[in-house]
């Protein structure tokens, strides 16, 4: 509890002193909240996910992390909805998401697969070539979506473009409190995965519901704070956006603690039942998807029907991972 609050707490102010070099630099938050604000959120994953394999030597924490972390990031679509009124999420958001979104499911079928073959992968020395096939897309995605944002970059920096409202903090002084907790965020999630571990023994859980729960919900937090922080504000696409963007991130993590896992391919020593929840990943962002295209004008109650079945696939997860 102690980690994931100091994660928290250091998550709400790597969303305000973003949010100063936003204006301080003259970026603008559309820039800096994807980039320089999403990789320092996502950063409890990264180094969970390395410490996973090297200092507590459990694979099956970083996979549960990674699938988990993506859920509760696809969860807080539906959660974001219930702030967004009165039209559905899905009806005001810009659908080009469906580009990062559609990535998402090409990278995680692709670790489906690679958790189906196992062994019979092979391996470049060591790494699993599906591994490097994840690094590929991904990198191919980015280029990808930077040419196809930088089309509207004019348009959603004067979306988000404000006065000034930081007048009495220094750039200098944003740069040292932004890279101080991260620094924060970073420490506290190194201990993690052998508190995961820990957790998993003494309660018999077992490392794949641990590691997809209870690590992926601290690891979270910070993605939490900012996405609902942006959707409050009037930000509705830079909270989508952190989200998908945020999922294929994850999956590069995946890549790179295989270089880090030197006893083989960590496809290999992974539990095949994480693939319950790689499949719920790729229905939550196909719905995802039907609810951008089909852009309902309605709500169901609270929620649009899109994410009132992200919260049923969801939920359907879970009780998976506990009956098998």
């Amino acid at each position: 509890m102690l980690l994931a609050g100091a994660i928290f707490f250091a998550g709400v102010r790597i969303a305000r002193y973003g949010d100063v070099i936003a204006e301080k630099t003259g970026l603008g938050r559309t820039w800096v909240g994807s980039v320089l604000v999403g990789t320092t959120t996502s950063l409890p994953e990264l180094t969970t996910g390395i410490s996973s394999v090297t200092y507590a030597a459990a694979p099956d924490i970083v996979m549960g992390n990674v699938a988990g972390a993506c859920l509760f990031n696809l969860l807080l679509l539906a959660v974001l909805d219930l702030f967004q009124r009165p039209k559905p999420l899905s009806s005001v958001v810009y659908q080009g998401h469906i580009l990062s979104a559609a990535i998402g499911i090409l990278l995680a079928s692709t670790i489906t697969v690679a958790l189906l073959v196992g062994q019979r992968s092979g391996a470049l020395l060591w790494v699993s070539p599906y591994s490097l096939l994840i690094a590929a897309v991904y990198f191919v995605s980015m280029k990808l979506g930077y040419a196809h944002e930088k089309r509207r970059a004019v348009q959603l920096f004067e979306v988000l473009k404000a006065d000034e409202q930081y007048g009495a903090i220094s750039s200098r002084q944003a740069w040292l409190y932004f890279s101080f907790y991260a620094a924060v965020t970073v420490a506290a999630s190194i201990f993690l995965p052998s508190t995961a571990v820990e957790v998993a023994r003494q309660t018999g859980l077992g490392q794949t519901i641990v590691g997809t729960l209870f690590v992926a919900l601290s690891t979270t937090l910070p993605e939490l704070v900012v996405s609902v922080s942006a959707t409050r504000s009037g930000a509705i696409d830079l909270a989508v956006g952190n989200i998908f963007g945020s999922n294929i991130f994850n999956f590069l993590i995946l890549a790179l603690s295989d270089f880090f896992f030197v006893q083989g391919p960590l496809f290999v020593f992974v539990a095949p039942r994480h693939i319950f929840s790689l499949v719920s990943i790729v229905a939550m962002i196909a719905v995802s998807i039907v609810g951008l295209t089909y852009r309902a004008e309605k709500k169901l109650f609270p929620l649009a029907f899109d994410s009132f079945i992200i919260f049923l696939i969801y939920a359907a997860n879970v009780a998976a991972l506990f009956m098998f």
